[in-house]
C-alpha cells in the first residue's frame, strides 16, 4: 500500500480507503439480531481483507444505515491505534440533536473514539450555516473533540465548487471528501483551496460516480486499454498529489483487487496517462465536435440562475458522456436523479421546456440557439424512471 500524509490531520492516510455504504445490510436501522450471518460474514471478510492489503482508513456514516453497527461487531477485535476511522454526520438546525447522533454513532462502533468526523453534506448555505453559526454543529464537533471521542473535524460535500470552496476558506475544516474523477474535474479549484489551507483531500466515490467503472462499456475499455477503465481513472486521480485517498465501496473482499493494480503504476503515471488522456479526448472531439467539447461550459447559467431549475450543466455534460464514450447507463442514472435528490444533486430534468423561456439566461454562450433542442433530444435519450439517491431506497 501507499500512504500519503492526509493534510495537517498528519496521519499517513493509504491511497485508498474502505468506504462503508456497499457492504451494509440495510440502509435503515433495524435490530442486531435481524442482520443475516452471510452478510455480517461478508462485511467482516470484507474488512479483513482492507487491513490484510493495509487499507486501514474504514469509512462510514450514520446515514449509512446498519453499516455503523455492522462495524462495531468487527472494528473492536483490531487494534485500535492501527485504524483510522471515520464517520460523518448531517449538520443539523439543532446542535443538541447532532450531538446525540453522533453518540448513537460512538455507541454503534463499539469505538472510544474516531479518528474523523465528517459533518455530512454541506451542500448549500443552509448547510453551512447549521454548521459553522455560533452553537452550530461545529461547535458541538470541536466539545467532542476536547472529550477526546473524535480526532480531528472535516466535512463531505456534494455542492457546487464555489459553496465547497467558500467553506474550504473558512480554515474550521481538517479535511474534505468531495468529487473529483476523470469525467468531473469541476471541483479542481477546492482541491487547490485546500492544499492551500493544508486540508487532507478525500475523493468520494471514484468508481460508481466516476462512471459506473465496475461495469464499463466496451467503448470506454477500449479508449483506456492497456488500463481498465477503474485503473485509469485511480492513477489519474492519484497522479495528482494534492489527492490524497480514493473511496473504495467495497461490496465483498475481492473488490479491492482491481485497484491494488494501480499502486505499482503511481511512479509511472507521467508515461502511462498521456496516450489515454489524448485519445479520450480525440474520441470525444470525433463525436463531439471541437467546437462543441472546447466551449460547450462557457458562461452556462447555475440551476438557480435558470428557470425551472433546470440543470443544464449536468444534463449537458451527461449527454456528452453518453455519446463520446457510451457511459449511457451512467448518464440515465445521474439523469433521473434530477428533482429526486434535494441539495445532494439539485435541480431538475428537462422534461418541461415547453413552459420555459432560456433565451435570456443561455445569451452569453457560444451555443445558446441550439442548447435548448439537445436538452430536449437529451431528455428523450436519458429520461426513463426516476430515481432516488441510495439512502433514500
Amino acid at each position: 500500500m501507499l500512504y500519503r500524509r492526509f493534510g495537517r490531520t498528519e496521519l499517513q492516510m493509504p491511497v485508498f480507503s474502505c468506504g462503508g455504504m456497499r457492504y451494509q445490510f440495510k440502509w435503515e436501522d433495524v435490530p442486531n439480531n435481524e442482520i443475516p450471518a452471510d452478510n455480517q460474514a461478508n462485511l467482516e471478510a470484507t474488512i479483513r481483507r482492507a487491513l490484510d492489503v493495509g487499507i486501514n482508513h474504514i469509512e462510514t456514516a450514520r446515514g449509512y444505515g446498519t453499516s455503523e453497527m455492522q462495524l462495531g461487531r468487527i472494528l473492536p477485535k483490531f487494534p485500535r491505534e492501527k485504524l483510522i476511522v471515520q464517520t460523518k454526520i448531517s449538520p443539523k438546525a439543532d446542535a443538541k440533536e447532532f450531538r446525540e447522533t453522533f453518540e448513537q454513532s460512538l455507541q454503534n462502533l463499539q469505538l472510544d473514539y474516531v479518528d474523523l468526523l465528517g459533518l455530512h453534506g454541506i451542500n448549500h448555505a443552509e448547510s453551512l450555516n447549521d454548521s459553522i453559526r455560533p452553537g452550530g454543529c461545529l461547535e458541538v464537533a470541536q466539545q467532542l473533540q476536547a472529550e477526546g471521542k473524535v480526532r480531528f473535524i472535516g466535512f463531505s460535500t456534494h455542492g457546487s465548487t464555489d459553496m465547497i470552496v467558500q467553506t474550504i476558506n473558512t480554515n474550521l475544516f481538517d479535511y474534505v471528501n468531495l468529487h473529483w474523477y476523470y469525467i468531473n474535474q469541476w471541483n479542481w479549484a477546492a482541491i487547490e483551496a485546500a492544499k492551500c489551507h493544508d486540508m487532507g483531500v478525500f475523493i468520494i466515490s471514484p468508481s460508481d460516480k466516476g462512471g459506473l467503472l465496475y461495469k464499463p462499456p466496451q467503448k470506454l475499455v477500449n479508449l483506456c486499454a492497456p488500463l481498465s477503465p477503474m485503473v485509469f481513472n485511480d492513477l489519474f486521480c492519484l497522479s495528482h498529489q494534492e489527492v490524497h485517498t480514493l473511496s473504495l465501496g467495497a461490496a465483498k473482499p475481492e473488490d479491492f483487487d482491481e485497484h491494488l493494480k494501480t499502486l505499482e503504476l503511481v511512479d509511472r503515471a507521467s508515461e502511462i496517462l498521456p496516450p489515454i488522456l489524448a485519445r479520450l479526448e480525440e474520441e470525444a472531439i470525433a463525436t463531439l465536435g471541437e467546437d462543441w467539447v472546447k466551449s460547450w461550459q462557457t458562461n452556462l447559467p447555475t440551476f438557480d440562475q435558470t428557470p425551472g431549475e433546470v440543470n443544464i450543466r449536468v444534463i449537458l455534460w451527461l449527454r456528452n458522456l453518453a455519446i463520446a464514450y457510451d457511459l449511457v447507463d451512467y448518464a440515465k442514472m445521474r439523469y433521473n436523479l434530477l428533482g429526486n435528490a434535494s441539495h445532494w444533486f439539485p435541480g431538475n430534468k428537462a422534461d418541461r421546456l415547453d413552459e420555459l423561456d432560456l433565451r435570456q439566461c443561455l445569451a452569453r454562450n457560444p451555443h445558446a440557439d441550439k442548447i435548448p433542442q439537445v436538452l430536449e433530444q437529451t431528455h428523450q435519450m436519458l429520461a426513463g424512471e426516476a430515481v432516488q439517491r441510495l439512502s433514500k431506497t
